[in-house]
């Protein structure tokens, strides 16, 4: 948390955070567990983003994770584990109860505004964020990164949201803003994997270089962008920002949490079987019953771009 003098109150447990010259480079730093957004560290990339939105000697924010990967997406460990407990959670006399994250529509779009209220952080700061993809960007990881600004990412980077085989669909939708409705439903619909340097042509991402130049390319991006002063930088943002909302962008947002929350509530047998594995086997078991049957997953284009 933060006061607001804008200093920090706790350490952050699972994210870095440190300013080089004008630029912010907020890590996301649970590299044992591929950078999963957690509960914590959702709310410590809340308090991380707002530093570096009050800073004034912040101009821009670079977004990146430690380890192999940008990031896994959502811990789906804890996210069940949370919801068995709450599940057998009773009330007790005059004990303060919270609503449980899921159940009906209601409760798990209250959970999922609650969890976006991150990626809509990024598009409201005044600041301009780049986030640098490397590794496996999946799930929750494309919901942060394609809030930001730009994308960059390394030509082997995998980005792509396999849950939608099975758990539902990306609570935020940036799919279709980025590469078009083709595009989009190819993904969606298959769950498959697009690499960075096919991202780059479709315009899912903004470019693609070899891995071992990704950190080197977002940094030199992020200081050019640093360059402008904030007040400007603000303007241009906002005002592309403001164009997309006039093509009715936060309003899919919103429809994204709902239709996703009314997927969760479906019976079909590739989901339920999921529910099954993740009870009985665990998160590994249900991912290869999940993924199996569509094998190679990787989008390989045909035509040159």
């Amino acid at each position: 948390m933060q006061d607001y003098s804008g200093k920090w109150l706790r350490k952050p447990q699972f994210l870095l955070f440190e300013v080089v010259g004008a630029v912010a480079r907020i890590t996301l730093n649970r590299p044992e567990k591929r950078n999963a957004l957690s509960f914590q560290l959702l709310a410590e990339l809340r308090d991380a983003l707002l530093e570096a939105d009050d800073r004034e000697d912040v101009h821009a924010i670079l977004l990146q994770g430690a380890g192999k990967d940008f990031c896994s997406g959502y811990d789906l460990t804890a996210a069940y584990d949370q919801w068995e407990a709450e599940a057998g959670d009773e009330t007790e006399g005059n004990r303060v109860t919270y609503r449980p994250s899921g159940g009906s529509i209601d409760n798990d779009t209250w959970a999922m505004e609650r969890n976006q209220s991150i990626p809509d952080l990024i598009f409201m700061l005044h600041k301009p964020v780049i986030a640098k993809i490397h590794g496996n960007c999946l799930a929750g990881g494309t919901d942060l990164a394609f809030r930001c600004d730009m994308v960059v990412a390394a030509e082997d980077a995998r980005i792509g949201f396999p849950a939608t085989r099975a758990n539902g669909s990306p609570p935020s939708h940036m799919w279709t803003y980025h590469v078009g409705p083709q595009w989009a439903k190819r993904l969606l619909l298959t769950g498959d994997i697009i690499q960075g340097r096919e991202a780059a042509k479709i315009g899912l991402v903004l470019d693609a270089v070899p891995a071992d130049e990704i950190d080197e390319f977002a940094i030199n991006l992020a200081e050019r962008v640093a360059l402008v002063d904030p007040d400007l930088a603000a303007t241009q943002k906002r005002i592309v920002n403001l164009a997309m909302e006039q093509m009715g962008m936060l309003n899919i947002q919103r429809m994204a949490i709902e239709m996703d929350a009314r997927a969760h509530l479906g019976t079909g047998p590739r989901r339920m079987q999921f529910k099954a594995d993740m009870r009985d086997g665990g998160l590994k078991q249900a991912l290869a019953n999940r993924d199996g049957p569509f094998g190679d997953s990787t989008i390989k284009l045909r035509v040159d771009r």
